[in-house]
């Protein structure tokens, strides 16, 4: 089967065995139609966690070609799915902390989505793997595992009705963050450095957004909108700079959440501010397959809209899809297969 391996950072097409079902006893052999390319992947290879070797792609949209189940799932079955599996049964798990247990974080798709075919366990099929519906198209059904982990940051934070959010980074990830935010009936405004990105936002129901190409003019702008401040801030671009920017745009006893990595690790809050101001503090990383099913539930009614943020490349254009996506020139990558 056509797959890309990651070789020397880069991408390369090889032809790789396709897996057997009967090498693995239950679960599903998967027809992948198109696969997401998610931050994480070129955060891994950038930084050199993606080995030599390694096959990614998580996102998937696929087809079930093959089947060993006690699921009610069947041959032609479209899917989309999670990749990782919490046991339920753990200290992690108890605490709600399911994508710390050590289940989910060994658990995956076999060997990847940016290969023709995957292996999915029994488990997967039993918790994060799900149909997707006539009329709902490849792309958007790719956005089911992204939208699942902006669904897991709005619970963590534990935001209050009629509460006012901001989103800072509107890439894809800020723009689902924002609908997601907007379909539990809170208030989402969105602020970034590209201007189309701003203006793209108000498109997808941020009642509204910021450019920080002049930071006090921006700050002026937010202080009359929210005038006390934001209730809850969702960082959703990688940049140590919005760390600063966010005690600033913070109400005392607001809610920060860290939903992205960033290139200088050192770079952190200044304790004085949690302790006096009263702040929360708080990271989320990825989806529940509880998170996945509401997940999948707003991209149905059509609660979050996901047209026009990604852009089409075959497998064949991968290494073009990432540097685009590095230089800005599109939202996000799907790759089709």
């Amino acid at each position: 089967m056509k797959t890309a391996v990651l070789r020397d950072k880069k991408f390369v097409i090889e032809n790789r065995p396709k897996p057997l079902l009967d090498e693995y006893g239950e679960g599903a052999i998967i027809k992948i139609t198109g696969c997401g390319l998610c931050g994480s992947d070129i955060v891994k290879i950038r930084t050199g966690k993606a080995k030599d070797g390694d096959i990614l792609g998580h996102e998937v949209v696929g087809e079930i070609v093959e089947i060993n189940s006690k699921t009610d799932f069947e041959i032609g079955d479209k899917i989309a799915m999670g990749h990782h599996v919490p046991c339920f049964n753990c200290v992690y798990c108890w605490n709600g902390n399911f994508s710390m247990c050590r289940h989910f974080k060994s658990t995956n798709i076999i060997p990847g989505g940016f290969a023709q075919y995957i292996y999915v366990t029994e488990e997967h099929l039993r918790n994060t793997v799900f149909r997707v519906n006539i009329g709902m198209s490849d792309i958007e059904a790719s956005f089911l595992e992204p939208l699942g982990c902006c669904i897991r940051a709005v619970k963590r934070a534990k935001i209050k009705d009629n509460s006012n959010n901001l989103i800072m980074g509107l890439g894809s990830i800020g723009i689902l963050m924002g609908q997601a935010v907007k379909a539990l009936g809170n208030k989402a405004y969105g602020c970034d450095l590209i201007y189309d990105r701003v203006c793209l936002s108000e498109n997808f129901g941020f009642d509204k957004s910021f450019r920080l190409q002049d930071e006090q003019t921006a700050l002026e702008e937010m202080k009359k909108a929210v005038p006390m401040g934001f209730d809850n801030i969702f960082l959703t671009a990688g940049a140590s700079s919005a760390l600063d920017f966010a005690l600033k745009t913070a109400r005392d006893g607001a809610t920060i959440v860290v939903f992205s990595s960033i290139k200088d690790d050192m770079k952190g809050f200044y304790n004085n501010d949690i302790y006096y101001r009263e702040l929360n503090i708080i990271g989320s990383y990825s989806p529940s397959p509880m998170d996945l099913e509401d997940s999948m539930k707003l991209l149905e009614e059509r609660k979050v809209k996901v047209d026009g943020l990604a852009s089409v490349y075959p497998l064949e254009g991968i290494n073009d899809a990432i540097n685009d996506t590095l230089s800005n020139k599109i939202m996000k990558a799907f790759i089709q297969l």
